[in-house]
């Protein structure tokens, strides 16, 4: 076996394959995804511990509808979004190749 070969094949085992994320400066994109679906957690959280609250007595019903609407309209934004994504998904699948 040839020594340059070798080397080329320990280079190639030792490279990181194209898919994987890489660990030194994360992509702004993808951190404003992560906040975005950590907010939208963090609304229907509150939701839920709001109507929670309101079901023991805890919680006025002013703020139970307030946690209610904030909720549905996460889960609306977050349905549409799913949408759009499904049907660029499909549009792309109807690429002529």
């Amino acid at each position: 076996m040839d020594v340059r070969s070798l080397f080329a094949a320990q280079k190639y085992a030792a490279s990181r394959p194209a898919m994987e994320p890489g660990q030194s400066g994360a992509n702004p994109i993808a951190q404003s995804f992560e906040q975005t679906a950590k907010n939208f957690v963090d609304t229907v959280q509150k939701g839920e511990d709001t109507a929670r609250a309101a079901m023991t007595g805890g919680a006025d019903p002013h703020a139970l509808v307030e946690a209610l609407a904030q909720s549905e309209l996460a889960v609306e934004t977050v349905v549409a979004v799913r949408n759009k994504v499904v049907e660029a998904y499909q549009e792309i699948l109807r690429m002529p190749v």
